[in-house]
């Protein structure tokens, strides 16, 4: 079960969507059952996030809809380098031209992830 979170200024729910429709397609290209796929955005406020000691507000502002992102991805230890460098670029393309992007993957066990749906919780490598 995929799990990506996104930690960005505040954006529209449009361009969240289309990166949230864009990423789930790209995993069901992958065999990955788009219900499986979690996206989630936080909203990260004004003067929280530094590179080199500078507020990340002080690079030059690139033009797209979203500003900066930290990006966490929650993924199988199964997936391998190829399969990371793929996404990374995908999430890249999504969110277009940031002024700073940062990418981190770690590896998740579905054993040690708990989905709860229609009042069943489930662990994740037991979910259907």
């Amino acid at each position: 079960m995929p799990t990506i979170i996104i930690d960005t200024p505040a954006t529209e729910v449009a361009a969240r969507r289309s990166v949230a429709i864009r990423l789930t397609r790209w995993f069901a290209q992958r065999g990955v059952t788009p219900a499986h796929v979690v996206l989630r955005f936080t909203q990260t406020p004004p003067g929280t996030v530094f590179s080199g000691g500078l507020p990340v507000e002080a690079l030059p502002a690139e033009e797209g809809p979203f500003r900066h992102a930290a990006v966490t991805c929650c993924l199988g230890p199964e997936r391998d380098d190829d399969f990371r460098t793929d996404l990374a670029t995908e999430i890249a393309a999504a969110l277009g031209p940031v002024s700073f992007l940062y990418i981190e993957f770690r590896p998740t066990s579905p054993s040690h992830v708990f989905v709860q749906r229609a009042g069943q919780l489930t662990r994740a490598d037991r979910a259907s």
